[in-house]
């Protein structure tokens, strides 16, 4: 099975769970999504944040970081959240741009929109829009958003480079790229990188930082940063190894402070046009 299929898969039984009540965190016991999963998933909002908004939503978060909170958005602008899931960035970045702006979110899971547009009404918020469709091709028309987010997705594609040219051409010249993602440093063991299960899990389809600035420029951007927001220790590394089809023991000394999530800026020059740099 291909990786957007699996992906697919294990995000839809997510969302069902959440809509059966049966998932008690992202996290729990009855609610583990193979993978991504606590540590990378565990607290990244506050209460502030999360009591604006539906349980539902908080529950179906399985990003690894808090791009709301550390991107720069302006009352007015319109951000696009790329495979939004529950919907919980972008009923937060919706609230953040106010009234005369907008929050698209995007992704391919029917079950997680359906999640989506339910904890919109719940909150509601009227200025969202949630569209179906896949990060590697975006639906929207070039130069159309301010700022594009998104929270531990981009490491899920197996074309990470035309996600990262579809965002540059659906931002406005001058907008900005502000990212969750998780990411590595040094060379990790091939079992964990052939690992499908991990790679559902947010781990084996990360790229090494220099790698993530390559392709940012490659399609662009410039201005890159990437802020490490959580480097993993040996423990945190033995807990999203576990239970994978992989010698833990083995493997967790080799990859200890090699995974990380980090928060990745760039910013589309004012002079580009459409899908182009200028």
């Amino acid at each position: 099975m291909e990786i957007k299929e699996v992906v697919k898969e294990k995000y839809g039984q997510a969302a069902l769970r959440v809509n059966s009540g049966s998932a008690s965190s992202c996290c729990g016991s009855s609610s583990s999504l193979d993978g991504c999963c606590d540590p990378i998933t565990s607290n990244l909002y506050d209460a502030a944040q999360t009591g604006e908004l539906p349980q539902e939503a908080v529950l179906a978060s399985l990003g690894c970081g808090n791009p709301t909170a550390l991107a720069q958005l302006n009352p007015g602008e319109t951000v696009l959240d790329l495979g939004s899931g529950g919907g919980i960035d972008v009923l937060l970045s919706a609230r953040r741009v106010g009234p005369s702006g907008k929050a698209y979110g995007l992704d391919m899971t029917d079950e997680m929109l359906a999640l989506a547009r339910e904890n919109q009404h719940k909150a509601g918020v009227e200025n969202v829009e949630f569209l179906k469709g896949e990060i590697e091709n975006i639906p929207l028309p070039d130069n159309s958003v301010d700022v594009v987010i998104s929270n531990c997705v981009i490491n899920l594609s197996g074309d990470k480079g035309r996600v990262l040219r579809e965002a540059f051409r659906v931002l406005k010249p001058g907008g900005r790229f502000a990212v969750s993602d998780v990411v590595t440093r040094g060379d990790v063991p091939p079992q964990v990188r052939q690992n499908v299960l991990l790679w559902v899990g947010c781990i084996a389809g990360a790229l090494q930082d220099y790698e993530y600035v390559s392709k940012l420029a490659k399609a662009g951007f410039d201005d890159i940063d990437i802020e490490p927001t959580r480097v993993y220790d040996i423990e945190e590394a033995r807990a999203f190894l576990s239970g994978r089809g992989v010698d833990v023991d083995a493997i967790v000394p080799r990859v200890q402070g090699k995974f990380m999530s980090a928060f990745i800026r760039a910013k589309k020059p004012a002079g580009a046009v459409a899908g182009h740099c200028a």
